[in-house]
């Protein structure tokens, strides 16, 4: 009888192992798929925005044109309706951005038509040195809603901070738009000195990605 008890007792011990392993790597699993849900949507959260629902050009064009001071200010938004848009042309061209930094000793500017040679170009920031982002885009056929820029900050693989910023609704333009950033700072201190992996994305209210890329900075004392 007591061999009896004992193999089932020694049973459900294995069985019981077997189970907190499997909770273990479910809880594993679950943790990583929470953590890259965070990366990619904390924009999201941060920036508090309810999308409006979704309307065409045509359609805001179209909407109340017997009332003349909001056609007037439609224009002044929208600017003037654009003839045939090469339909090559992606919805949104993300062309360049710039870091905009009074102490640098020269333009820091990140070229976008060449993501491969961004990923191995390193860019070199002071610690410390308060910047701004200036995102240089073109919209091509519909306006765009609630567009923003998203990045995560990593070191030795490891997040290390994450930063969002809505850039706003853009109607179709001939010409290159522009937006600037709130005023950041570089890392500072003795700990934060090194490099660091940078994963950008420009996306909008429906989630589409427009653009994402990898870049990397350089946090050094000095400029040189």
């Amino acid at each position: 009888m007591l061999g009896v008890d004992a193999c089932e007792f020694g049973g459900q011990v294995l069985e019981l192992l077997w189970l907190t392993m499997c909770y273990r790597g479910l809880m594993a699993d679950k943790n990583e798929l929470a953590m890259k849900e965070e990366e990619e949507e904390e924009e999201e959260t941060n920036l508090g925005y309810t999308p409006p629902a979704p309307k065409s050009l045509k359609e805001i064009q179209e909407q109340d044109k017997d009332d003349e001071s909001l056609l007037k200010y439609k224009q002044m938004l929208l600017g003037d309706p654009l003839g045939a848009v090469d339909a090559s042309l992606p919805w949104l061209q993300v062309l360049r951005i710039a870091l905009l930094c009074d102490e640098a000793p020269e333009p820091i500017v990140m070229d976008l038509s060449d993501l491969a040679a961004l990923k191995k170009t390193v860019l070199v920031m002071k610690e410390g040195a308060t910047f701004r982002l200036k995102i240089y885009f073109k919209v091509n056929r519909e306006i765009i809603s609630g567009l923003r820029y998203h990045h995560v900050m990593k070191r030795q693989g490891i997040s290390v901070g994450k930063k969002s910023y809505m850039i706003g609704s853009y109607g179709p333009k001939l010409e290159v738009q522009e937006f600037e950033s709130p005023t950041d700072e570089a890392p500072k201190g003795l700990m934060s000195l090194g490099r660091y992996l940078i994963r950008s994305r420009v996306i909008d209210d429906d989630k589409n990605v427009h653009l994402q890329w990898e870049w990397n900075l350089d946090v050094k004392k000095s400029w040189d």
